[in-house]
């Protein structure tokens, strides 16, 4: 992704925004929030992963990684579409501070029932087009919905009765038959998102905003794609995986973490021409403009774990053929591929040589560029995350959804840290956050992404996750309206102008 520009961006996924239907939208606030954007001269929005979550609602998680996440659907613009009547939208319903996903389903799904039942009765002719193109993952994803909700467990691989999970044909069809109107009803489910979706799309570029969208690089094993890619996935004939993904033990964590990941028989890929990755990154790219690749790393080798282990200290690092991979790739997309890879963590030098022989911006994040010297005490000098050892061909944050917000950040620091800080920014405490983005922006960095909670200078209570862990505070932060309503941006639209982004 080899350009010249420089530009601004903000971190911020919808289901943040506010509103009155317990989780953010891609409804009116979306397009207020990207005309926030514009007028501070914003031109990046990244968003995290836009598929259905199923446990724990992590959006690293989907239930498919081609589907679009049904609780982003508007009411309010089914409605302007006519699916739904006023009395629906006028459901009493209070903004909330955190969104409940449980509550946001008890309050959504009976309305997109409703209106999707409406437009059956009058489908546009758009919609069978949108069911013929997209059937290759669309039927299996419905199904899969479906039966979900008959089990009440999306663990196929061992809830599910033997003749579905091995995907026996005569029981498929049994249960398309069954329950062919639910399967017809999650269809349009996901007509109405990629409708809505597309819309904004097109508003936000018009606005001069490309859209940074996510890939994780693994699916989830209770997801649509586990079920119906398991030649692909190291999972055995009877649905159980047969090794897990995860990262070795390291400074953080003695034992390493385990994922639970299914991995990729990446021979079976290469048979194929890698065509479920390239429909992967052609289906994101048409929901986004610029693709982030979680764990890039996994493109070099994985670390492959023992099903039957209780850690990751028992696995092994597997290669894996990640330049024929980018090869194809290229062959599909063009040379410049619009891909960021998150590099992120114990960076080995093949995976160095594979983003930098392909000419892909890494991630460098501020808040590990304080890092204390064992020669004098002082700030390292030569930290890779300082601005001023950053290179160009990259993409700066102030921190990710993984990190604390960077006030948090800060606040946790103990005296000596704080000082080195503070020392490094000549700045006071109370300025240490905008220090941290005007760093960003007039780094070299090509890119430089600012989550929306360092824009507003928010603590720990607004952090977005804390990773190994699984929580209601997790993927759960939202704004208020008043956030969205107020001039937030004064400060960062002259920092945007100052350093030419």
């Amino acid at each position: 992704m080899k350009t010249k520009e420089r530009k601004a961006g903000v971190l911020l996924h919808p289901t943040s925004l506010p509103g009155r239907w317990g989780i953010g939208d891609i409804g009116e606030n979306a397009y207020k929030f990207a005309d926030k954007l514009a007028d501070a001269g914003v031109g990046l929005w990244q968003v995290l992963p836009l598929g259905p979550t199923g446990f724990g609602d992590s959006p690293y998680a989907a239930r498919s990684t081609f589907a679009g996440n049904e609780l982003l659907i508007s009411p309010d613009r089914l409605y302007e579409d006519g699916w739904l009547e006023l009395e629906d939208i006028l459901v009493k319903t209070e903004e909330s501070s955190r969104v409940d996903y449980n509550a946001a389903r008890s309050v959504k799904m009976p309305l997109l029932r409703k209106a999707a039942l409406a437009f059956l009765e009058k489908p546009a002719s758009e919609y069978e087009t949108f069911c013929r193109e997209k059937a290759w993952w669309l039927d299996d994803y419905a199904l899969y919905q479906v039966l979900c909700e008959q089990y009440n467990d999306s663990r196929w691989f061992s809830v599910w009765d033997e003749e579905l999970r091995k995907r026996d044909a005569g029981a498929l069809a049994e249960e398309r038959a069954k329950y062919s109107e639910e399967i017809e009803l999650y269809k349009v489910y996901q007509y109405f998102f990629f409708t809505q979706w597309k819309a904004l799309k097109a508003y936000v570029n018009e606005k001069g905003i490309r859209i940074i969208g996510d890939i994780p690089i693994f699916v989830a094993p209770d997801s649509a794609d586990a079920w119906t890619n398991t030649r692909l996935l190291k999972i055995d004939e009877n649905g159980h995986q047969e090794v897990s993904s995860g990262v070795p033990p390291d400074a953080f964590s003695s034992t390493g973490q385990l994922w639970g990941n299914p991995l990729y028989r990446w021979q079976e890929h290469e048979k194929t021409g890698f065509a479920w990755w390239i429909s992967r990154l052609r289906e994101t790219l048409g929901l986004c403009d610029i693709v982030r690749i979680d764990h890039f790393r996994g493109f070099a080798a994985c670390w492959e774990v023992p099903a039957d282990e209780d850690t990751a200290m028992n696995g092994r690092w597997v290669p894996s053929p990640g330049q024929k991979l980018l090869d194809a790739f290229r062959a599909e997309f063009g040379g410049s591929l619009p891909v960021i890879a998150e590099d992120l963590g114990v960076i080995t030098p093949d995976v160095e040589a594979l983003r930098d022989d392909n000419g892909l911006p890494g991630m460098k994040i501020l808040q590990f560029a304080f890092s204390i010297s064992s020669k004098d005490g002082e700030i390292d000098a030569s930290n890779a995350y300082l601005p001023h050892n950053v290179d160009e061909n990259s993409v700066i944050y102030t921190g990710t959804h993984d990190n604390d917000t960077t006030l948090g950040w800060y606040l946790s620091q103990d005296d000596r840290m704080k000082d080195i800080v503070r020392r490094y920014f000549e700045a006071g405490d109370e300025d240490i956050v905008y220090r941290f983005i005007r760093a960003a922006l007039s780094a070299r960095s090509r890119y430089a992404i600012i989550p929306f909670q360092d824009v507003l200078g928010l603590g720990s209570d607004a952090r977005m996750n804390v990773p190994s862990t699984c929580g209601s505070s997790n993927w759960s932060w939202r704004m208020s309206q008043g956030m969205l309503d107020d001039d937030n941006f004064g400060r960062l639209k002259y920092y945007i102008r100052m350093y030419n982004r």
